[in-house]
């Protein structure tokens, strides 16, 4: 339908010349208007009566009584306390009304899968922005056919569990089943495909109808992406996939930084390409990448998310990355560039002061743009070394670039030495890459980029060592324990699992 993509570009190039789309809002104000309705709208809910949300509405000072009054939650206060009875059936436990949906956020960090309320509210903002975000492809360079392709979207199954009481699965898959009509054309894999639960089973299926679409865009975890690409590209034996989708121009992606992953990703492909980043998290639609010439994402400040930003230190975490109890809690009004602030969310999804586990960095304050810079759990300081994901993913980039290899996986870890300490660092790839050089290089860089670990590689860090292995070993891993899918991705730094990683190269050693 050649028509349908005519008018959707006619449109977004309209809609972007609209004064309601080019007026710049105030994000200090925009931030306060959204708590102020969120505490509204979540006053008569049982979260909101234990809490007082209706003394708030009539404060001179509704930020500074709502933070004084309400507790920080992280996934394990918040569920025991109060999302355990959303998910008995009980209706405005922290939202009004009962939730249909709960997202399954089985990641990294965690053993078992955390369930993330997904509510009606939420649903309508996560539309609201991605129409903003389709909007913003106006300040592009694309062509007028793009808008006649199809987009192939790599997410959880649209065939969602249900108990009895609500339906669960993946964001991915919960929204995928609310997408808006027009996109139905255009959406990939479509309707049946999307309905397979089972991982492997769905990305053969992409594979034997990939000759029969014309895919302009892509959108998913770069992981699994670079993982389909590989086998669309080896099934058909083609020198890169845009022999196959020569019209391919944009990649959005999201949930992991692109930087380990950018050399690799682009030996499967024959032309330039757009890489757009999304910020959509299980718990909202934090951010997205709208304009050419940058890697930051624009924060969303008007539309049911509340932030604050805990300056990520010592102070406010302990070693495991756990937040303490009185962490100081800043305002957007209150940050600064080129800082890292573990985020806090209150939700139309009924999530309140709630550790959402991701670091970000402002790299603008007007209008507020952020990267995503790590995870809470996924540092490293056994000894002060202060490392963080940033630096690794930097340090592995700088190899990469230097010695022209591809690193898709990686994962370290802080292990006794000598009554001292040392860091051993597992490199996946397919290039020969000699693991004492990597570990001396990936050393070298990180005494740059880190002062704190330059004086504890000369105190306490006595030993750092590499060990290279093929990218599929840590998908093998990942099998293994049962974490196969579109929002899975691999912990760039290994702690409380990492005995099962240790046992698990072990066997997969013995089994060679």
């Amino acid at each position: 339908m050649p028509i349908i993509g005519s008018l959707i570009k006619s449109a977004i190039e309209l809609r972007s010349k609209m004064p309601a789309e080019n007026r710049p809002i105030n994000p200090i104000i925009a931030q306060e208007k959204v708590l102020k309705r969120l505490i509204r709208k979540a006053q008569l809910t049982s979260f909101g009566e234990h809490y007082g949300f209706s003394e708030f509405l009539k404060s001179k000072n509704t930020i500074a009584d709502f933070k004084k009054a309400v507790p920080l939650h992280d996934y394990n206060k918040m569920h025991n306390d109060w999302w355990y009875r959303a998910l008995s059936g009980e209706a405005y436990v922290t939202w009004p009304g009962r939730v249909k949906y709960f997202a399954l956020s089985s990641g990294t960090s965690e053993a078992s899968s955390k369930y993330i309320p997904v509510t009606t509210d939420m649903i309508r903002a996560i539309k609201k922005i991605s129409v903003r975000q389709l909007v913003s492809l106006s300040r592009y360079d694309i062509p007028k056919d793009f808008f006649k392709r199809g987009i192939l979207m790599l997410g959880g199954s649209t065939h969602l569990n249900y108990n009895g009481t609500y339906y669960e699965g993946d964001l991915s898959g919960i929204t995928t089943g609310n997408i808006p009509f027009w996109f139905q054309h255009h959406y990939k894999p479509g309707k049946r495909i999307s309905k397979e639960r089972d991982w492997e089973t769905k990305l053969e299926e992409i594979i034997k109808k990939a000759p029969e679409w014309d895919i302009g865009a892509i959108v998913g975890v770069p992981a699994w992406f670079q993982i389909l690409l590989k086998k669309i590209i080896d099934k058909y034996e083609l020198e890169n996939i845009h022999e196959i989708w020569p019209n391919l121009l944009i990649f959005t992606h999201g949930g992991v930084s692109f930087s380990p992953y950018i050399n690799s990703f682009e030996k499967l492909i024959g032309k330039d390409m757009i890489y757009m980043e999304t910020y959509l998290a299980s718990e909202g639609f934090i951010a997205y990448q709208n304009r050419p010439g940058t890697t930051s994402m624009s924060l969303v400040c008007d539309n049911g998310i509340f932030y604050e930003f805990v300056p990520f230190n010592d102070d406010n975490f302990d070693f495991e990355g756990n937040l303490k109890p009185d962490a100081e809690c800043l305002t957007l009004d209150q940050v600064d560039i080129n800082k890292e602030y573990a985020l806090l969310i209150s939700t139309n999804a009924g999530a309140w002061r709630y550790l959402i586990g991701d670091v970000v960095r402002f790299t603008s304050l007007n209008p507020p743009e952020i990267l995503i810079v790590g995870r809470t759990k996924h540092y490293l300081s056994i000894c002060g070394e202060h490392l963080s994901q940033e630096n690794m993913n930097r340090a592995i980039e700088m190899y990469e670039q230097e010695h022209n290899v591809s690193i898709p996986e990686f994962t370290v870890a802080g292990l006794p030495y000598d009554n001292m300490f040392r860091h051993k660092w597992w490199i996946g790839s397919s290039d020969n890459i000699d693991p004492q050089h990597i570990a001396k290089e990936i050393d070298r860089y990180l005494m740059k980029l880190n002062d704190d670990y330059r004086v504890e590689r000369i105190a306490a860090i006595r030993k750092v060592e590499a060990e290279v292995m093929p990218v599929d070993t840590f998908y093998d891993y990942l099998k293994s324990k049962g974490k196969v899918g579109a929002q899975i991705k691999f912990p760039r730094v290994m702690k409380q699992h990492l005995p099962d990683w240790l046992e698990f190269l072990k066997s997969s050693q013995k089994e060679q």
